[in-house]
């Protein structure tokens, strides 16, 4: 081999070792940057923790749920006006009972006590005889079955006018539900 050829090659492997030496360098140090990477990746991701929704979704979630829960609302409040009104006649026809019977108690007390104020008056009219005390203990005997039976019919079409009050709202309210 010729020396100026041997010295040129000599060269160019001495130029060869330092760029593999070089390139060996580079590679640990890539190397060592490298490894860590999937630690990296792990802690550099991010992570959502709030999803953003566009407006429009949005109102079309709301649109929906109300559709969902208007019916089942409205029903609910269909039901609660029925029980209050149920209520405000159960109240009605309670208070008109209590005034019936009120006005039964009282009144028989009254006509018992108007009775003797009668009878008193009877036996003592003065100059008649037996027979007229006794026509006007019939009178006042006929008067008080009389007064009797008027309480009793007063009290049958006043319970009469109830029921047929309460007739006629059970007929209306069941027209309004269909």
């Amino acid at each position: 081999m010729d020396i100026p050829t041997h010295s040129a090659l000599q060269g160019c492997v001495t130029s060869l070792r330092s760029s593999m030496q070089l390139l060996e360098s580079s590679i640990g140090i890539l190397d060592s940057g490298v490894s860590d990477y999937p630690r990296l990746a792990n802690v550099l991701q991010t992570t959502r923790h709030f999803e953003l929704v566009s407006e429009s979704a949005l109102t079309a979630a709301q649109s929906a749920l109300l559709s969902e829960l208007q019916p089942e609302i409205t029903q609910l409040l269909a039901r609660v006006e029925a029980y209050l009104d149920k209520l405000a006649r159960r109240e009605k026809s309670l208070m008109a009972k209590a005034e019936l019977q009120e006005g039964r108690l009282s009144q028989p007390a009254n006509t018992s006590s108007s009775l003797p104020s009668t009878r008193a008056k009877s036996p003592g009219g003065g100059g008649k005889g037996a027979a007229a005390t006794g026509s006007a203990d019939l009178d006042a005997m006929r008067l008080q079955q009389l007064r009797l039976k008027k309480e009793r019919l007063a009290y049958a079409v006043g319970r009469l006018e109830l029921q047929a009050g309460q007739k006629q709202r059970q007929l209306r309210k069941s027209m309004a539900a269909v």
